[in-house]
């Protein structure tokens, strides 16, 4: 341990607990005490070898020994108050007080003491305080003009001594004051080299701090030009830092977003805090343009000197802190679907609940309706052919009140995966002729034509017939319920490779766009409900679709509002049921496949057309 160590340990345990924190705070109070002590001790130690050397001492000579070592005391109030400004006011004060006296009773202005004067203000430099600096210089102008007034009136007593004598003082004041004054040059130095160091480190550790954040510091001009950007950045945006720097990062913000990044750096370097999300573009290291992407990013900035209105010559400079929230917008993506998908359940039960009021009330309040007609067939006097319309009547009423359930049963059973398929081989031909031959009364008491075109190669295909035949009446009966009197419907089959393809077009009213997108969910039926004029669930299509899946199949739906609509389906001819375990059915169970996207075919002629009879 050197004796410097133990002189700054010492000084430290007398540091008031403000100035123990701050290493530069700490270096001022270290540097203003241990001169002042060091001085102070020095005069109380040279006491008694002036005694010994001039004898017993003079009033004046007292003094001047106590005010050497008064600075002990401004070393004390620093201490216990931790006030550095006023320990250099008090010192200022205590200085120039010194030099009065001593100068008072040596020739006044000309002695050797007035050159002091000058180290006052040099003194209170180490302050680092212009209000100290000032009452400093001040005080000395202050001093020298009293010394030479009272000069000038004679009031002072003329000094005593030779020319020699008076040439040596004054070499020996103006040699202590130049040491002097080289002890405080010496002393500012230490302090701007300790203020550097610990600007230096400190920059060392927000440099450090930046490296190390995962959140990406930036410095903009007013524009948006990047002045500088943490490393954090490479991370995020996957590039180096140097491609972003200027408008690097602007050229990489989403162009929807560039208007609030712009208005936000702008607003920020105005005084206000802002806060923007924005989109930019990343682009992994060694990555193709393909694989390009964006990512959402929140930014805070605020003006980077708050100060900076009071100085209207200095360009506005903005900090910002930019975090990568993608994965949070990905959750609200996902609550906002999932929100959608609520809310669209719900509009399906809506229009469950409305349309099942409906096609189950209407058959249940005619087969009610007629069935008590007929048991008061004598009251109300019902001859043979009406009691045969009334039954016939509850009849149809109960097959169309079947015909609701059994939709709603199989679409449920679909919906859940537990809809069983029976492949085997079976005729398409057949099937689709005998299904159009069931529709053609219905066509002909609508005034419409159905065509036909089943060529008589067909082969033989490997599925189940019941959801075969179900695809096709399905289909045709919607086609005919949709098309006005004097239309005409289609259905065409051919083979494509190993699949069957199934075309059934109409020249009805059409499908609007925003109706075609949702065609096929359960339930939705096209058109606003209280514009339709035709009776059913909204199963048929959904239905079809689900068979056409579950048969690994495809549909698509083309259509224009007005301009009628063709529905195409795709079938293997030969269905594979997939593997199943040995402890499982050997029936196939399938869930629906997403839908498939709409897409434009073209529509071949019938080669051979079959007129309904």
């Amino acid at each position: 341990m050197t004796v410097l160590s133990i002189i700054r340990d010492c000084l430290d345990a007398l540091l008031h607990p403000s100035a123990r924190y701050d290493a530069l705070t700490r270096a001022r109070h270290r540097a203003f005490m241990a001169p002042r002590l060091l001085g102070s001790l020095a005069a109380f130690a040279a006491f008694p070898v002036y005694l010994a050397m001039r004898g017993a001492p003079s009033a004046i000579e007292v003094a001047a020994f106590a005010w050497l070592i008064a600075p002990i005391l401004l070393s004390w109030f620093l201490s216990r108050t931790g006030r550095y400004e006023g320990a250099h006011v008090l010192s200022s004060l205590a200085l120039a007080g010194l030099i009065m006296a001593i100068a008072g009773t040596t020739g006044g202005i000309e002695s050797f003491a007035a050159i002091w004067l000058v180290v006052v203000p040099l003194e209170a430099a180490l302050s680092a305080s212009r209000r100290v600096a000032a009452f400093a210089s001040l005080l000395a102008l202050s001093c020298a003009s009293v010394l030479i007034l009272v000069s000038q009136l004679g009031w002072l007593p003329a000094g005593d001594g030779s020319a020699a004598e008076r040439g040596v003082l004054m070499a020996f004041g103006v040699a202590s004051a130049t040491l002097y004054a080289a002890g405080l040059a010496f002393g500012a130095e230490s302090l701007a080299r300790t203020s550097v160091t610990l600007l230096s480190r400190e920059e060392e550790r927000y440099r450090l701090l930046a490296r190390n954040m995962s959140d990406v510091i930036s410095r903009h001009q007013r524009n948006g030009a990047v002045q500088f950007i943490s490393p954090a950045a490479e991370a995020m945006l996957g590039m180096p830092v140097a491609q972003l720097l200027g408008h690097g990062l602007f050229d990489r913000v989403h162009v929807a977003d560039r208007p609030a990044y712009l208005t936000a750096l702008s607003d920020a370097a105005r005084g206000d805090v802002r806060s923007v999300e924005f989109r930019l573009r990343r682009e992994p290291f060694g990555s193709e343009r393909a694989q390009v992407d964006f990512i959402w990013v929140e930014m805070r900035c605020r003006p980077l000197d708050q100060n900076l209105h009071r100085d209207v010559t200095r360009e506005a400079e903005v900090v910002g802190v930019m975090r990568d929230v993608t994965d949070r917008k990905l959750g609200e993506q996902a609550l906002d679907e999932a929100r959608s998908a609520a809310e669209a359940a719900d509009a399906a039960k809506t229009r469950f609940l409305a349309t099942m009021s409906h096609e189950l009330r209407t058959p249940l309040n005619a087969i009610i309706g007629f069935s008590e007609m007929i048991a008061q067939e004598q009251t109300l006097m019902l001859g043979a052919a009406q009691r045969k319309e009334y039954a016939q009547l509850i009849n149809d009423s109960g097959q169309h009140l079947l015909s609701v359930v059994n939709g709603i049963l199989d679409m449920s059973k679909m919906e859940s995966g537990n809809f069983e398929i029976a492949s085997e081989p079976f005729a398409p031909r057949a099937s689709l002729l005998h299904c159009c031959n069931l529709l053609a009364l219905k066509a002909r008491e609508n005034g419409i034509d159905l065509i036909t075109d089943a060529p008589q190669d067909l082969p033989v295909m490997t599925g189940d017939p019941r959801a075969f035949k179900q695809i096709v009446l399905n289909l045709v009966a919607n086609a005919i319920k949709f098309t006005e009197r004097g239309g005409q419907v289609s259905v065409s089959a051919a083979v494509s490779g190993s699949q069957l393809t199934l075309r059934i077009s109409d020249t009805g009213v059409g499908i609007a766009a925003d109706d075609l997108k949702r065609i096929g969910a359960p339930f939705f039926q096209a058109g606003k409900t209280y514009q339709r004029r035709h009776e059913g669930t909204g199963l048929g299509l959904s239905i079809v679709k689900s068979l056409v899946a579950l048969h690994l199949g495809e549909l698509t739906v083309q259509s224009r509002l007005g301009e009628g609509t063709s529905v195409t389906v795709k079938l293997p001819l030969v269905y594979t049921p997939p593997q199943v375990r040995p402890a499982e059915s050997k029936i196939a169970t399938l869930t629906p496949v997403l839908r498939q996207e709409l897409q434009d075919q073209s529509h071949d002629q019938p080669a051979l057309v079959k007129k309904s009879a």
